[in-house]
């Protein structure tokens, strides 16, 4: 009996630091120990610089697949053609085809990494100055209201918050305040 209790006590004793510990929302009465959750991509898209950079984003993939496109369309041209022709030809024009179909697909998959690299670089001057000046204003919430942690809704292991304990819509506003 002795073993058990001394292995059940340190379960038992977690419990109850981490439900006194952590502690919740619970009407007017502030412990100190809250926690609040915030949708950090709906507050940034929620806000007239976001959808401004949302746009500029959508804008330049849309170019990227422009300068693409006659890449990929001769791409395909040559594969049919290749396909059409393959018993026309004799064994060294259709190798030299083959050669040039892999070359043409090489500068089709090397400029799309470099569209997907700029782009990402493009994201990141975009909305990087707005991730954080929304992080700090979620900071300036979080010791206004005497929250404990403030976690991002898309944060890996997050399964479950009740609304209640969501501030996104007071980090837009306040954000829309600030200007």
């Amino acid at each position: 009996m002795r073993s058990t209790l001394r292995y059940s006590f340190p379960i038992w004793a977690l419990a109850l630091l981490l439900a006194v510990g952590l502690g919740t929302r619970t009407g007017a009465q502030n412990t100190g120990n809250e926690i609040a959750v915030v949708d950090l991509d709906k507050a940034i898209n929620a806000t007239e610089q976001g959808k401004a950079a949302r746009e500029e984003l959508s804008r330049k993939k849309r170019t990227a697949e422009q300068e693409l496109e006659p890449m990929v369309d001769r791409f395909k041209s040559l594969q049919k053609e290749i396909e059409d022709k393959r018993f026309v030809w004799n064994e060294d024009k259709l190798r030299a085809k083959q050669l040039d179909l892999a070359e043409l697909q090489n500068k089709i998959e090397n400029k799309q990494k470099e569209l997907e690299g700029q782009l990402k670089v493009d994201y990141e001057r975009l909305v990087g100055p707005l991730r954080t000046k929304i992080s700090n204003i979620v900071e300036e919430i979080g010791k206004d209201q005497s929250f404990t942690m403030v976690i991002e809704r898309n944060t890996p292991g997050l399964l479950y918050t009740r609304e209640t304990l969501d501030i996104t819509d007071v980090v837009i506003q306040r954000f829309n305040k600030q200007g």
